[in-house]
């Protein structure tokens, strides 16, 4: 009877992971096809190595793979946070490698817009994208124009500053030329009250600087505030440069950090059309890059590629080995300091 309980154990035990096995296998080869199945063309999306090229519709709302002589007119997104997602350096960045290369060779990007609703955000990524784009417009030669459908304010205002015109529609927000750091909070006296102390260890004068479980110094603030006031005069010195109407004495002393409807900030300069939408704006583009709008060109999206697995895993903190709990003050920025509005 023994031999015979064993016999039945061991027989399920063998069936349990020749079941398993099986199942495990079936999710890999579906994943191997999944991967295969993306080096082909899907719809309107054409798939390189390397990134995904999304087909958008033209001014006559033509969205059809064309031939690769066909000119094209990049559309770079900059919507939410700048720093976050797909609004970092490193993916603008790499959208605009990618439009030298493949499909794209030979000059066949004519230009760029800028399809833009932003509130900000890093002070970082918004001077390294303004960068990347007046690198490459000088580099290339393309125009670049900027078309905002809902707000462009702090750092958008930044990157904008890189398009030779600026269009929005009347119901949109602009403006918001400042720089803000914090909120730095202090938990010293509420420590204090339950009776807990902290203690920091570390070298070199103000390293701790506004440490919070501790009582603030005299002037301790005073290097964040040298910091807060060199990005400021670095943000108003690009927007001075790059808007002829918009003077540094008048956005430091008139309109400050203040965000003003489409059509003041047309008057005020910081734009170029505040009553415009997105295939006026379109079409102004084309006549700026001498592309005949009679005649066949293409509107598109690059978006990195990253591997299925790694997408996956990305996508979810358990994976990562992970949970976090956050206080999100500033909408999920790393940095201390952020071009960035936050209205109450």
């Amino acid at each position: 009877m023994l031999t015979m309980k064993e016999s039945v154990f061991v027989s399920s035990l063998r069936s349990f992971f020749r079941g398993f096995f099986s199942i495990l296998g079936v999710f890999f080869a579906l994943i191997l096809i999944t991967v295969a199945v993306g080096a082909l063309v899907v719809g309107q999306e054409t798939v390189t190595p390397k990134s995904t090229v999304y087909v958008l519709p033209d001014h006559n709302g033509n969205s059809d793979l064309l031939g690769e002589k066909t000119p094209v007119v990049l559309q770079i997104d900059i919507n939410g946070i700048i720093g976050i997602g797909s609004n970092t350096t490193e993916s603008v960045q790499n959208q605009l490698i990618e439009s030298r290369k493949g499909i794209f060779k030979k000059d066949r990007v004519k230009a760029i817009l800028l399809n833009m609703n932003t509130r900000g955000g890093s002070v970082f990524d918004s001077n390294d994208i303004y960068a990347l784009l007046k690198d490459y417009k000088e580099r290339f030669h393309v125009p670049i124009y900027a078309y905002v459908d809902g707000i462009s304010a702090s750092g958008g205002v930044y990157v904008s500053c890189a398009a030779d015109k600026i269009f929005a529609t009347p119901v949109s927000v602009i403006g918001s030329v400042g720089v803000i750091s914090g909120p730095f909070l202090n938990f010293s006296k509420t420590m204090e009250k339950i009776g807990v102390d902290a203690l920091t260890l570390s070298e070199g004068k103000n390293k701790d600087a506004l440490n919070p479980l501790r009582p603030w110094k005299e002037d301790e603030s005073v290097s964040f505030k040298l910091l807060n006031d060199y990005f400021y005069n670095m943000f108003v010195d690009v927007v001075a440069k790059s808007r002829p109407m918009l003077s540094k004495e008048k956005l430091i002393s008139t309109y400050g950090a203040n965000v003003f409807p489409a059509p003041i900030a047309e008057n005020y300069g910081y734009i170029d059309n505040g009553n415009c939408y997105y295939r006026e704006a379109l079409m102004e583009l084309l006549k700026a890059a001498k592309i005949e709008a009679a005649s066949p060109y293409q509107v598109v999206k690059i978006k990195a590629k990253k591997p299925f697995i790694e997408e996956l895993f990305d996508s979810n903190e358990i994976f990562k080995g992970k949970i976090k709990h956050e206080l999100n003050l500033q909408g999920d920025i790393k940095e201390d300091f952020s071009y960035l509005y936050m209205p109450k």
